[in-house]
């Protein structure tokens, strides 16, 4: 029974994580390093995250600094940057790449935040499909008479209360992604 609440705790917890990563992935107007986390580099025949062929920093706010390892992939790494989802243009300097972050519209900032409560709904679903699941396998353990009915009902109503804490949880982290990207 530990067993079972443990695996959906952890399931549960691995929803959060990658909610959070999502998250990280949805520009503020801020630089940060994790924008740029899912490119991906054609490194001598080989796909390579961006992360291993170049040294990514914050110079400000604003503005993400890129230097390559090797001088030869600077074009590639602003070309790559360029044609992604993101929305950015990369300026070379000498062996520096410098991407400035746009300012955000208001336009812009409404449809980011319809993102967010999208991805966050999804990760609230996939929390209620472990909880499902979980109540599942209670059952069968309860028809199979390896629990008693009692046995189950507390089981259940601990699995609803990792659940109403994760969901909870997820909220908390799409209020304050909104308000992130509210505030200008």
């Amino acid at each position: 029974m530990e067993e079972l609440l443990t695996d959906s705790k952890v399931k549960m917890q691995k929803t959060i994580e990658s909610f959070q990563n999502n998250l990280s992935k949805i520009r503020t107007g801020r630089a940060n390093i994790s924008l740029l986390d899912h490119i991906s580099i054609d490194y001598y025949g080989t796909l390579t995250p961006l992360s291993q062929v170049a040294a990514v920093n914050v110079a400000d706010s604003s503005t993400l600094t890129i230097q390559p390892y090797e001088k030869n992939f600077s074009a590639v790494i602003e070309k790559v940057i360029r044609e992604s989802d993101l929305g950015l243009n990369p300026v070379g300097v000498g062996d520096l790449i410098r991407v400035p972050m746009p300012p955000l519209t208001e336009e812009r900032r409404k449809d980011l935040i319809k993102v967010v409560k999208s991805e966050g709904e999804s990760s609230k679903i996939s929390v209620r499909n472990i909880r499902r699941d979980s109540n599942d396998e209670l059952k069968k353990l309860t028809k199979n008479k390896e629990i008693s009915e009692d046995e189950e009902r507390r089981l259940q109503d601990i699995i609803q209360k990792n659940t109403d804490t994760f969901i909870a949880e997820i909220d908390s982290m799409i209020d304050i992604k909104e308000k992130d990207l509210l505030t200008i």
